[in-house]
């Protein structure tokens, strides 16, 4: 009696693993069909990733990973023909089948009752993750797709994916990684800007700033990223470390000199911009900064003189137009608020025509900066309330026609 329980047992159980074993070779047929149905594939292959028959057999993994292949594979074509195709379901196929590919070649790896190591499917996988890194179609295609979609969180996933692909041991260093990997990287890191994941972005950031892609973009971000953390003594190292780098672009300098006067570090302010000036002597921003340092400081004629040599080197610095007009501005309005002090009405009088004079001198350089910069508003704004309180009616009405027509 117990020999025939024993050997229906047996029976058993080698029918239950027979059945497995024929589920992984009809899934893998259902892939393979020239007709193929990916959903039943999906349905048989399911049971033998559960099977204690069959759930630590290589090939069991990688018949799974084949089924996502060949749905890529499929949908590719169809892009190729500019046929319709479903963008999430070629790239979901292609992120389930990496994770069964990984599976499958690490199950090859554990030694066999020998101690031998036979990489049987591995030899299969490893020219199928290359196609992966190495046509754009796939990873690279999906995560924009993904990117554009604002699905920043599934777009990392995906663009993770392909920068760990030559990374792997089974690829063998055999994959570079170019210029388009470091783009990857890249939109890897703006997408965990957007999905705040800023710990990750500030990894990615970091790491690209030598990599020679999008430099200046990778310290700005990087700078933003810092702000973001309150991390002063990170986003003041990326300020110098971006000035160092970039000496003619005055977006370091000036987020930087903006720091140190919010800080209270005036004459560290200072240093930095006759650094940069005795470096770029000819840079037109830089002397438009160290304007706007001086007029910060309350030196008219110092700001004055830095905003006329800006418009010397670059007669079409609009900025440093805007900055002479703001200052002649500022300088009347401060002399209006004294005259209105003044209870004397016929000094009254005499201090308000001295301001209304000043309120003059601003005119023609806020004029010349909405000539260079039409589609500036604040400029238009400005000379408007100017003309109204100048009494230039003409020129009051043609200005409000402006504005309202934008």
């Amino acid at each position: 009696m117990k020999k025939l329980i024993l050997f229906l047992f047996l029976v058993i159980s080698f029918t239950i693993t027979f059945a497995q074993k024929s589920n992984v070779s009809k899934a893998k047929n259902k892939a393979l069909m020239e007709n193929p149905d990916f959903a039943g594939a999906r349905e048989l292959i399911k049971l033998a990733l559960v099977d204690s028959t069959t759930k630590d057999l290589a090939d069991t993994w990688y018949v799974a990973g084949l089924i996502g292949y060949k749905e890529n594979e499929t949908l590719y074509q169809k892009a190729l023909l500019n046929l319709p195709f479903d963008a999430d379901v070629k790239g979901r196929a292609l992120l389930e089948s990496y994770d069964y590919f990984l599976k499958a070649a690490k199950l090859e790896l554990v030694p066999d009752e020998k101690g031998k190591v036979k990489l049987k499917v591995t030899k299969e996988i490893v020219p199928k993750l290359k196609e992966y890194y190495l046509t754009q179609q796939n990873l690279i295609a999906y995560g924009a797709y993904l990117f554009e979609k604002k699905k920043y969180e599934s777009a990392i996933k995906a663009f993770e994916v392909f920068l760990e692909i030559p990374k792997l041991a089974i690829i063998n260093n055999e994959l570079k990684m170019d210029t388009t990997y470091n783009m990857i990287k890249y939109y890897t890191a703006v997408a965990s800007t957007n999905a705040k994941n800023h710990e990750k972005a500030i990894v990615l950031y970091e790491d690209l700033k030598d990599k020679k892609y999008e430099t200046m973009a990778v310290y700005q971000l990087l700078y933003e990223e810092y702000v973001n953390k309150n991390d002063t003594v990170n986003f003041v190292k990326t300020l110098k470390e971006g000035f160092e780098k970039f000496p003619s672009d005055a977006w370091f300098l000036q987020n930087l000199i903006n720091y140190f006067i919010y800080t209270g570090k005036t004459q560290e302010a200072l240093t930095y911009l006759n650094t940069a000036i005795e470096r770029e002597p000819t840079m037109s921003q830089y002397r438009y900064v160290k304007g706007n340092l001086d007029e910060t400081l309350g030196n008219f004629d110092e700001a004055l003189a830095s905003f006329d040599k800006s418009i010397e080197l670059d007669p079409k610095m609009v900025d440093a137009y805007a900055g002479k007009g703001r200052l002649y501005y500022n300088k009347a309005v401060k002399m209006s608020e004294v005259a209105n002090a003044n209870k004397d009405v016929k000094q009254y009088n005499e201090e308000m025509k001295k301001a209304e004079v000043v309120f003059k001198e601003s005119v023609p350089f806020f004029q010349k900066a909405a000539e260079l910069k039409p589609k500036d508003i604040e400029y238009k704004k400005t000379l408007k309330t100017l003309y109204y309180r100048l009494k230039m009616d003409s020129e009051f009405e043609a200005i409000k026609k402006e504005i309202d027509a934008m």
